[in-house]
């Protein structure tokens, strides 16, 4: 079974470029040059250089010894919190940001909800001299005020949006407006694996440089380049795709997908896509999608920014249908408690987003012997008011 995206911009039935005519030529312009330029031999040098010198990689592969004791496997951290700016966001803005140059583009937009992909977004453009406007809901700008300080440091521009739910969904939605009405100069930094091809094959390309450590650092320290399963949290994806990138048509490597279930599955409070969605069409692509029966979007909701997305990559979509990964969920209670036991044990403040991820671990069976990788895709600091408020005596 193939797990890469076709030549129309799809992975098994999902993707495409579902856009209105209006955007056409932007996304166009995009499919046509992305792949020469990512396969090119001065991007690749430019890339690779920046990630070392400016974002700080290789991220450690840390063994967590008292995690490991606890669960009864071998557990290792990927580090994508010791990143510049704190989360694997870096990886793709960096990229995006060498995209936008060549193709002579002179203004940055971006949509944000944890703030992770603004800050980097705000970073990369202040590096370039760039103009950067970055959409960001009401709700999110509220819980998420040290990174709207950030952006704003850095020298962009934050665009409150007042519709819908006031998140990430909403964002998007005025990000694309903008994109629509500054098609010539604008360059629209997608954080994630959604969106219209070719976002989500760019951006999984630019993150695989995740799995790319992961397996020199795994030979390194256990004798062979791939672990028994690797776990990682999904909003829409970004961070997981870098993770399971390299491992894909490798059967043996069991891939373990968390999502956001907030107050629970049932309870009209979730952001579980792959349990409570169906196939739609959202911000340009078909994938899975929360919907009600009239096709409208429900709101999602999670404690975490993040993961408060209606939908996910269309690349999670076909790995859920396909059974080539498990989709598996966690409570906003199960992340506050991972989140804690992370930091305690191991001296570790997560991002409410990873904490997701590594409330997986009590859910599944691993054998004594079995290495197992978390991508612990952000640090806690943007998190820390929600930690104080669950912070018990």
């Amino acid at each position: 079974m193939n797990f890469s995206v076709n030549e129309k911009g799809y992975y098994g039935p999902y993707g495409g470029a579902w856009i209105p005519e209006m955007l056409y030529p932007n996304v166009e312009e995009l499919r046509r040059n992305y792949l020469q330029i990512l396969e090119s031999d001065e991007f690749r040098r430019e890339f690779k250089n920046l990630l070392s010198d400016y974002a700080g990689r290789p991220t450690p592969l840390y063994y967590a010894s008292r995690l490991s004791e606890k669960y009864g496997a071998h557990v290792y951290l990927k580090r994508e919190d010791l990143t510049h700016t704190g989360a694997h966001k870096i990886n793709n803005t960096i990229g995006q940001i060498l995209v936008a140059r060549r193709l002579g583009k002179r203004r940055i937009i971006a949509e944000t909800g944890a703030g992770q992909h603004g800050v980097a977004t705000a970073t990369v453009c202040a590096r370039e001299g760039l103009e950067c406007i970055v959409y960001m809901g009401e709700t999110d700008v509220k819980r998420q005020a040290p990174n709207v300080a950030k952006m704003k440091m850095l020298g962009a521009k934050v665009v409150e949006v007042y519709s819908g739910n006031k998140t990430l969904k909403d964002a998007t939605n005025e990000a694309i407006r903008d994109w629509i009405n500054h098609p010539v100069e604008t360059h629209y930094i997608i954080g994630s694996v959604v969106g219209p091809h070719p976002y989500p094959d760019m951006v999984a390309r630019l993150q695989s440089v995740i799995s790319e450590e992961m397996k020199v650092q795994l030979l390194e320290k256990t004798g062979r380049d791939f672990p028994d399963a690797v776990l990682a949290c999904v909003g829409g994806g970004s961070n997981a795709a870098g993770a399971f990138y390299h491992y894909l048509d490798i059967p043996q490597v069991r891939l373990f997908a968390v999502e956001a279930a907030g107050e629970g599955i049932n309870t009209g409070h979730s952001a579980a896509t792959t349990v409570l969605g169906k196939p739609g069409i959202i911000h340009g692509s078909r994938t899975l999608l929360m919907q009600d029966t009239d096709g409208q979007i429900t709101e999602p909701y999670s404690i975490s920014a993040g993961l408060d997305y209606p939908g996910i990559g269309p690349i999670h979509s076909w790995l859920a249908e396909s059974g080539r990964a498990k989709f598996l969920w966690a409570t906003d209670d199960e992340a506050l408690q991972a989140a804690f036991e992370l930091t305690r044990l191991e001296g570790i403040i997560p991002a409410l987003e990873s904490a997701h991820a590594l409330a997986a671990l009590g859910k599944i069976p691993f054998g004594p012997n079995e290495t197992v990788v978390v991508n612990l895709s952000g640090r806690g600091d943007k998190d820390l008011e929600t930690y104080i408020k669950h912070m018990k005596p």
